[in-house]
């Protein structure tokens, strides 16, 4: 079964080396945790969502009939900017809500954190690390 998002970054936090964490995210490699550490660290790319806590109801969903975000993290170009422009705000707060109401209360955080830049303030990692294990990201080349 393949971890979580957040199961990840807890695994990687918790290793002891550089070494150690860059092993890890290789194992772990996909393209949600790609994204998700691309629209963490990359600079060019700036949330459309307001700062700051998130009100949305965390027990909306029963565990079992919750999503994950290998599959939702095609959506999340829509709450950066240049992403859906001809989407109304509201309609791309409801779809954010909705989008954090359906994760995983551990994966709603990591996109909580995302959209302000914070991954590092709760886990253990760095651009550098994520640069290392991933050469093949192009950082702050997005507009």
């Amino acid at each position: 079964m393949k971890l979580k998002i957040n199961e990840v970054l807890q695994k990687v936090s918790n290793a002891k080396t550089k070494a150690e964490k860059i092993k890890l995210l290789q194992t772990h490699n996909s393209p949600a945790l790609r994204a998700i550490l691309i629209a963490n660290f990359n600079e060019s790319i700036v949330s459309d969502m307001p700062e700051g806590p998130v009100p949305y109801a965390d027990d909306k969903y029963e565990e079992t009939d919750r999503t994950s975000l290998q599959g939702e993290y095609k959506k999340l170009y829509i709450f950066f900017k240049g992403g859906a422009p001809a989407m109304s705000r509201m309609k791309k707060e409801s779809m954010f809500i909705q989008m954090l109401e359906s994760l995983s209360p551990g994966e709603a955080e990591v996109v909580t954190l995302v959209m302000d830049k914070q991954l590092g303030k709760r886990w253990k990692i760095t651009q550098q690390c994520v640069a290392e294990a991933f050469p093949q990201i192009l950082w702050n080349k997005r507009a």
